[in-house]
């Protein structure tokens, strides 16, 4: 009985899907100017692809500035970019606990005569201050830092903003400069930001918020 019953059910769904289908190709072949509109349609980018472009990018700019070493604390907007640098041959990727642990971890990389980059979020900005300030800066170790740009334009957490008022300003209080990529052209600037960030031996922050990761 089950069988019979299977059988009926599958037998009006492929009735169904052909009565669909077929209505629609009618009202295609009565109507050309539907054909038109859909093969003229402008297909959206792909965010996934674009995404994934971008990281590459950065990743690949990293590379070419000599930077072999790169420590990171998980965040969901630069994931991309951490699965890059995991897979890159030329980086060695360790991962951190804590962002003040990583620039420990930065400091020792370049020391033993490898650049380094540490990749964090915002929020955990305040946890760094006292480690920048006196191992970063205090013995001129050049580092880039990819930081997430939480609380932004496109931030969907609320908690998040409260720290996204401090951010910029707590770095320039630090006299680090600071970039801000807002767009995903932005990206171009890297390579000239990482050349920058060896040639003066400070650290150099590059925000990334919602926006320019297409969110």
């Amino acid at each position: 009985m089950l069988q019979n019953l299977y059988k009926s059910y599958m037998t009006l769904l492929t009735a169904a899907t052909i009565m669909r289908f077929g209505t629609l190709a009618g009202a295609l072949g009565r109507d050309p100017r539907l054909i038109e509109r859909i093969q003229l349609a402008p297909t959206e980018p792909e965010t996934g692809e674009s995404i994934l472009s971008i990281s590459k990018r950065i990743v690949d700019d990293m590379a070419a500035n000599d930077i072999g070493f790169v420590t990171t604390v998980p965040c969901k907007q630069l994931g991309g970019v951490i699965e890059e640098v995991e897979k890159h041959n030329k980086i060695m990727h360790v991962p951190s606990n804590k962002e003040d642990e990583g620039m420990g971890l930065c400091a020792g990389a370049f020391l033993g005569g490898t650049r380094p980059c540490i990749i964090m979020q915002n929020t955990a900005l305040g946890v760094t201050l006292n480690s920048l300030a006196t191992l970063i800066q205090f013995y001129h170790i050049p580092l880039p830092m990819l930081i997430s740009y939480r609380g932004e334009l496109g931030e969907k957490v609320a908690c998040q903003v409260e720290m996204a008022l401090h951010t910029k300003a707590l770095l320039s209080q630090m006299l680090i400069p600071t970039y801000h990529f807002h767009k995903p052209d932005d990206v171009e600037e890297l390579d000239k930001i990482l050349k920058y960030t060896f040639m003066c031996n400070k650290p150099v922050a590059i925000l990334t918020d919602a926006s320019f990761w297409g969110n």
